[in-house]
């Protein structure tokens, strides 16, 4: 089954760990980094993340045509792991600016989702439950990447909320992975 799942968190809530956990029955796993290593703290956090993968991970650096890189890989993969969807949106605000309309991107990237080929997990950081960002372009990022989630979740066949490392499921059932 072609599945997308959405899970989603607060920061260090264990997203990631749990998103590769459910590669772990698939012989031919596509990961997609959106991360730029713009300063050593990303590169830290980068090879942390690398070293969590197993070797059997092909990765793809896709920080800006994240819709192209998914169109690409699925057809070549048995699932994709896309981490992280906030970091994208970050890296479009950071190419782009504040924009009232959608970024291009993003409407390539879900058209993408709808035509997938293989299973598709997502990875993204809930925003919204914090304090309301002090500065206009806080805010502008907050609410993108709150409507991002959004969209994707409203395609997603599932969709988990991480607590503490432990997912709750938001949306679908029989999602199967390790803590």
């Amino acid at each position: 089954m072609n599945d997308l799942i959405l899970i989603t968190g607060g920061a260090r809530s264990g997203k990631s760990r749990y998103a590769l956990s459910l590669t772990d029955s698939y012989s031919s796993p596509y990961f997609i980094a959106t991360a730029v290593a713009f300063d050593d703290e990303m590169r830290h956090r980068i090879a942390l993340h690398k070293q969590e993968r197993s070797e059997r991970f092909m990765s793809v650096e896709a920080p800006l045509d994240l819709g192209d890189a998914l169109c690409r890989k699925c057809s070549q993969a048995d699932i994709v792991v896309v981490d992280c969807l906030t970091v994208w949106m970050g890296n479009l605000l950071h190419e782009h600016g504040m924009r009232s309309e959608p970024f291009n991107e993003v409407s390539v990237f879900l058209r993408a989702l709808q035509q997938r080929h293989c299973p598709v997990v997502t990875v993204a950081n809930e925003l919204g439950m914090g304090l309301v960002p002090e500065n206009a372009m806080g805010r502008w990022f907050r609410d993108a990447a709150g409507r991002l989630n959004q969209e994707v979740a409203t395609l997603a066949t599932k969709t988990m909320f991480m607590v503490s490392g432990y997912p709750l499921t938001v949306k679908g059932s029989g999602i199967e992975g390790k803590r």
